[in-house]
């Protein structure tokens, strides 16, 4: 499944639509979330899910991820767990997404090759060269820290734009609102990712990744 989430020509015409990443809740019971995902997954084009945990046993974790990557592999949609690399190998998944350069490189002897190795919390240019290096399989720009924190969207944008001109590397961007997206697309970002708002009304989850995804189409230049 690594080809999910592959480098894309940088300069191409026309250039590639970006692709949805969806991050789920925290969650410690796989069941409320696989109804909710599957019509998020029709809705849009979403390239990677990252299933993220709450505060639970090993073993109840493994059964979530295990219920949820079938579902979402049946879909051609990469499942990804929020660290945990050896859990994401035990339970078949596509791989796993670490936080901050000390926790991806001590997980790259368990994912690589077989599976996706990504890099977030991603504070200065020079972490996310250096995760890049190290063989991450994307970057991650923007997404909140465990107490909500993160980088402004000014930042994000920028550092968007310069990763897109100069690497290869698949870049992330979070969007925090749907009115984020397009500016994060115009500058350059291959993957969306879209997190807790997305699933705060159970009844809007289809039409709100639906109305995500249109907006990674930008307007066509005029002459």
């Amino acid at each position: 499944m690594r080809g999910t989430m592959a480098s894309r020509p940088k300069h191409a015409e026309p250039r590639p639509l970006p692709r949805l990443y969806l991050m789920t809740p925290r969650v410690a019971d796989a069941a409320p979330l696989r109804e909710p995902l599957a019509q998020a997954l029709v809705a849009g084009d979403v390239a990677a899910v990252l299933l993220r945990f709450a505060e639970t046993d090993e073993r109840t974790q493994t059964n979530a991820a295990k219920a949820l990557v079938a579902l979402t592999q049946g879909k051609d949609v990469a499942l990804l767990l929020d660290g945990k690399p050896e859990l994401a190998a035990r339970a078949g998944c596509d791989g796993a997404h670490l936080t901050g350069l000390e926790a991806f490189n001590d997980a790259l002897d368990t994912l690589k090759p077989e599976r996706i190795a990504g890099a977030g919390g991603l504070v200065t240019r020079h972490d996310a060269m250096t995760a890049a290096e190290a063989g991450a399989d994307y970057v991650m720009f923007g997404e909140p820290d465990e107490h909500g924190e993160h980088l402004d969207f000014a930042t994000v944008e920028e550092r968007i734009g310069w990763w897109a001109e100069l690497f290869e590397a698949p870049c992330v961007a979070y969007a925090g609102a749907l009115s984020e997206i397009a500016p994060l697309v115009k500058a350059g970002a291959d993957f969306i990712a879209l997190g807790d708002w997305v699933w705060s009304d159970p009844d809007k989850i289809a039409s709100t990744v639906a109305d995500a995804a249109q907006r990674l189409r930008l307007p066509e230049p005029t002459t």
